[in-house]
């Protein structure tokens, strides 16, 4: 979930004139990165290793 403060932030670091997908954009990106900082914490990640080895497994 985002949190206001960082909404805020990214308007205030836009123009006083955007478009609208310049905002969707940048919010979606601090989604997914929340997102991904939020995985980190619960542990749900793999090594380079194993990404690898799942890797080679698509590419036969």
């Amino acid at each position: 979930m985002l949190l206001k403060e960082k909404v805020l932030e990214i308007l205030q670091s836009l123009p006083d004139q955007f478009p609208l997908d310049v905002l969707v954009e940048r919010l979606i990106l601090l989604e997914k990165i929340n997102t991904g900082l939020q995985q980190v914490e619960e542990g749900k990640i793999i090594s380079q290793e194993e990404a690898k080895a799942s890797l080679k497994k698509w590419q036969k």
